[in-house]
């Protein structure tokens, strides 16, 4: 499907996973997110922090902070972090049914959906989606196979993370995929990836409970 904009995707390793529907498809309102929050925040919440009850300080550190999500999960886990690269999709102008900043990405538009898994267990730690303009894509993520932190560290890219939501709340396929179809209530965010004054992607992740194994509980 992006044959013509020659870029590489490297084929992911095979692991055990529930399916998901087929991504890669004319549908583009396909993508997984937090439907109905049972609970949301804004740049103001992400600023001042929130309540210990309801996220509790590493987990705040984690999600709340501006680094890069690989690298933390690599740090956490003592491994490498791969990605799995399930789907991308040409999109044009639409919106996507994504956050209202996806406005800020130009089209047309690559929607681009990755696992996060552990390289030595297999274990998914993150689903992410991100929108790229094509322009975009083509000039800092060459490689998508690549983690984006990487990526843009081997073309010396300063960033700035512009944290803009944070959910909680139900994603059944993807609390099945990660291997905990009992837990009714994940965690995500979405952010601008800013560059040079400007905006080159927007992601919208969703965090596996496993990562409470290494940040403890995600409430006090």
């Amino acid at each position: 499907m992006l044959r013509k904009y020659r870029m590489k995707i490297s084929s992911p390793i095979n692991i055990l996973i529930p399916e998901l529907p087929s991504l890669e498809t004319t549908n583009t309102n396909l993508w997984n997110r937090i439907e109905e929050p049972m609970w949301q925040g804004i740049e103001t919440d992400i600023r001042q922090g929130l309540p210990f009850n309801l996220l509790s300080p590493t987990w705040q550190m984690f999600l709340l902070g501006d680094g890069a999500p690989t690298r933390h999960l690599q740090l956490l886990t003592q491994s490498d972090i791969c990605v799995d690269v399930i789907a991308m999709t040409e999109i044009g102008d639409d919106d996507d049914h994504a956050p209202s900043d996806i406005s800020l990405i130009a089209g047309p538009r690559i929607r681009r959906q990755i696992w996060l898994r552990s390289q030595q267990t297999g274990e998914i730690f993150s689903h992410a989606t991100s929108w790229w303009s094509v322009a975009t894509m083509q000039k800092y993520l060459q490689d998508p196979s690549l983690p984006i932190w990487v990526s843009l560290n081997q073309k010396y890219t300063e960033l700035y993370r512009d944290l803009k939501g944070i959910y909680k709340g139900a994603c059944p396929k993807l609390s099945e995929a990660f291997g905990y179809p009992e837990v009714d209530s994940l965690w995500g965010r979405h952010y601008l990836l800013w560059h040079g004054g400007e905006p080159i992607t927007m992601l919208y992740e969703i965090y596996s409970p496993a990562i409470g194994k290494y940040l403890g509980s995600s409430s006090l």
